[in-house]
């Protein structure tokens, strides 16, 4: 995996590679193999984790089709701060 640095901004390619090793499953992975786990929790593990997937693609589709009601969003405030206030 490669991260372009430009204008020997390195503090910003660290981000970026943080971000893409974290999407890949980079660190995940090396927090499951820093310990042995037994083939029996393994196989636990993946079924909770299909489970969970299944149930995240079921609930997606419930609120696309209308069934269930979507998550809230908050509230998002009038202007900015710090900024005049509207005139009349």
């Amino acid at each position: 995996m490669q991260v372009q640095v430009r204008d020997n901004n390195v503090d910003q390619a660290l981000r970026v590679l943080k971000k893409r090793l974290q999407r890949e499953g980079v660190f995940r992975e090396m927090k499951l193999r820093k310990y042995f786990e037994k083939p029996s929790e393994a196989r636990v593990r993946k079924k909770a984790e299909a489970i969970r997937r299944s149930r995240k693609l079921a609930r997606k589709q419930a609120i696309r089709e209308g069934l269930i009601a979507g998550p809230k969003r908050p509230a998002r405030p009038t202007g900015r701060p710090g900024a005049a206030p509207a005139r009349n």
